[in-house]
């Protein structure tokens, strides 16, 4: 029996596309990827002809947590098991249909019947088969081997056998999606407000997946909120870091400043005044930790300080621009997302965000900045901000 290597094949995408800061982009990619399988065991990675090779240095008896953990990384578009063989036998048509064979009967080990189709690429000329000679030796092979179980299907085949000819051989059949995106650590840095719903975290996902790294601000509220609404946060902030990697969360005593707006400020612009208060805070702590903008979950009209008008108020208020990726979006699209990256079923867990504890029955829809000086007036508005910034605690994830 010839010998073979299982290796991971990971592909990107946007990546390709980059001019003469692609190579920046790359190694960035790589090390986002070394990272993330630090835990599971040694490799060598590898970048050649835009593809990414992930070899084992010692043996792996499951592959499907490094296959998770690479398609989790912002950048992959998709990757896949693959068996490897050498140089030495590359050119050996034996090889090929014994391999093949081989990794059909894994394919088929549990019994049944399958329609397949072969799909090869031929980097390498030299090769003695063009591609579609490839395709009818081996399919021509496999039916000869495996008439009972297997029937060709070039339309909607259940598997595809893939090869590849490069300056080894390769043949697999899985291809897991990725995320796509571009790597995180090439777009800067963001300040997210994260809160316990669903929106926010699936925000940071979203600029996280255009390379932006993230840290967080949770404005906790105790004991309004009390520490199981925390806990929730630093869940989704853990399940965030699957995708955006490390991860910081800055938890700011919000009570004392939430209580003192209450009893200030007009029922029906509290929500605005405590927005804009949480934005002079969190813009405070993303200067003093490098980053250069805050990004909320709000979606255009989605709630009553989500209007154009209300946003605008809001805004005003902070000195580094504000990212709304979810703008745009309706509850049920982000909700998909929110189910898709993990993060749905805690965001729904029975707890009270400090947002959610002093509601107006019926909040103002189109604020102005009038509106919201004159909610504030007699406010010591930077003292506030410093009471905010006192005893923050920090979470590492």
């Amino acid at each position: 029996m010839f010998d073979h290597q299982e290796i991971i094949l990971a592909r990107f995408g946007e990546i390709a596309l980059k001019g003469l800061n692609r190579g920046q982009f790359e190694r960035r990619l790589i090390g986002n990827i070394k990272r993330r399988l630090q835990p599971l065991g040694r490799f060598a990675i590898e970048l050649r002809q835009s593809r990414i090779w992930i070899e084992p240095v010692e043996e792996i008896a499951d592959f499907e947590p490094i296959l998770a953990a690479v398609t989790s990384v912002f950048g992959i578009v998709s990757a896949s098991p693959v068996w490897r063989f050498g140089a030495e036998q590359r050119d050996d048509l034996q090889v090929l249909k014994t391999k093949a064979v081989e990794f059909i009967e894994q394919l088929i080990k549990e019994g049944g019947s399958f329609s397949f189709k072969v799909e090869s690429r031929r980097s390498d000329k030299r090769y003695p088969l063009t591609s579609p000679e490839i395709n009818i030796l081996l399919g021509g092979h496999l039916l000869q081997t495996f008439p009972d179980q297997l029937r060709v299907d070039v339309h909607q085949p259940d598997f595809v056998l893939y090869v590849e000819v490069r300056e080894q051989l390769y043949i697999y059949s899985r291809v897991v999606k990725g995320h796509k995106g571009l790597p995180v650590g090439t777009g800067g840095q963001g300040m997210l407000l994260l809160s316990g719903g669903i929106d926010s975290p699936v925000a940071g996902y979203m600029m996280a997946s255009r390379g932006m790294e993230l840290q967080a601000v949770y404005f906790h509220a105790f004991p309004f909120t009390g520490d199981q609404a925390k806990e929730k946060v630093i869940e989704l902030a853990k399940q965030l870091a699957v995708y955006a990697g490390r991860l910081r969360l800055h938890i700011v005593n919000f009570t004392d400043i939430q209580l003192i707006l209450r009893d200030h400020c007009p029922q029906d612009m509290l929500t605005i005044a405590m927005r804009r208060m949480m934005m002079r805070i969190a813009a405070r702590i993303a200067k003093a930790n490098g980053c250069r903008a805050l990004i909320t979950g709000e979606s255009l009209g989605q709630v009553a300080s989500q209007t154009l008008e209300a946003l605008c108020t809001t805004d005003v208020v902070s000195p580094i621009p504000v990212f709304r990726p979810l703008i745009g979006l309706d509850k049920d699209d982000i909700t998909q997302i929110a189910r898709r990256i993990g993060t749905y079923e805690t965001s729904i867990l029975p707890y009270e965000d400090c947002c959610t504890v002093f509601v107006a029955k019926h909040p103002k829809t189109k604020p102005t900045l009038a509106d919201a000086e004159i909610a504030e007036e007699g406010l010591d508005i930077d003292r506030l901000v410093e009471d905010g910034l006192v005893d923050l605690e920090e979470v590492r994830l």
